[in-house]
C-alpha cells in the first residue's frame, strides 16, 4: 500500500473549538516534519487506510512533542492550503485512488512551494460576541481572484439566505505568497475587498 504525506497544516487559531485561520507550511524544523509525518502514515497503515485523509496531532511548543488526536477520513476544509503549497490537486488524487489507479508522485517527489493561508468567513455578529448571524444576505463583494495566488471556494451569493440549520461558515478564502509574510499581505488585502452585509 502506497501512502503519501502532504505536509503538515497549523491550525491553531480557533473560536469556540473551530478553525478559523490555517496555514502551512508550520514553523518546525525540516527533521520534526519529517517525524510527524512519519507518524501520520504509520497511523494510516495500522488501520489499513486507503484514500485521503487527515491525521491530527496536537502540538507542544514548549517540548516540540506531539499528540495523536484523531484520523479524518475525509478531506478537510482546509485542504486547499495544502493544495497551494504542493501545487497538486487532492480531490483529484482522491478520484484517482478510489478508480484504482496508482498515486502520480512518489513521496520524494512531493515538494513544499512558499505559504499559503486559508481564513473561513463567518457569518457572524460581532456585537454579540460574534455568535452565528442569520436572515438574507442583502449586499455581497466578493474579492480579486487570482490563480495561484488568490482563491475563493464559497456557496453562496447576494439575496441568498443564511438558516440556521447549517454551519455559519460562508466561504473560505486561501491566499499563497513566497513566504509568510507575502501570504498574510495578500490575505489582509483580499479581505479589505470582501464585504457582505446580512440584515439580522
Amino acid at each position: 500500500m502506497c501512502i503519501r504525506d502532504r505536509f503538515e497544516r497549523d491550525c491553531s487559531i480557533q473560536r469556540r473549538h473551530q478553525k478559523v485561520i490555517e496555514e502551512a507550511p508550520s514553523n518546525i524544523s525540516p527533521e520534526l516534519r519529517q517525524k510527524i509525518g512519519q507518524s501520520a502514515i504509520d497511523a494510516a497503515r495500522a488501520v489499513n487506510y486507503y484514500n485521503a485523509g487527515t491525521v491530527e496531532f496536537i502540538f507542544d511548543t514548549e517540548t516540540n512533542e506531539y499528540y495523536f488526536m484523531e484520523m479524518n477520513t475525509r478531506l478537510q476544509v482546509e485542504h486547499p492550503v495544502t493544495e497551494m503549497i504542493t501545487k497538486q490537486d487532492l480531490v483529484e488524487w482522491q478520484l484517482l485512488v478510489a478508480s484504482g489507479y496508482k498515486l502520480p508522485l512518489r513521496q520524494e517527489d512531493l515538494k513544499i512551494y512558499g505559504h499559503a493561508v486559508e481564513a473561513r468567513v463567518y457569518s457572524e455578529n460581532p456585537y454579540n460576541n460574534f455568535l452565528p448571524c442569520t436572515g438574507p444576505i442583502s449586499f455581497l463583494r466578493d474579492p480579486q481572484q487570482q490563480e495561484g495566488y488568490v482563491r475563493l471556494e464559497t456557496g453562496v451569493r447576494e439575496k441568498d439566505q443564511i438558516s440556521i440549520y447549517y454551519d455559519p461558515m460562508i466561504s473560505k478564502l486561501i491566499t499563497w505568497g513566497e513566504d509568510r509574510s507575502e501570504a498574510m499581505l495578500r490575505m489582509q488585502n483580499a479581505l479589505e475587498q470582501y464585504l457582505s452585509l446580512i440584515h439580522i
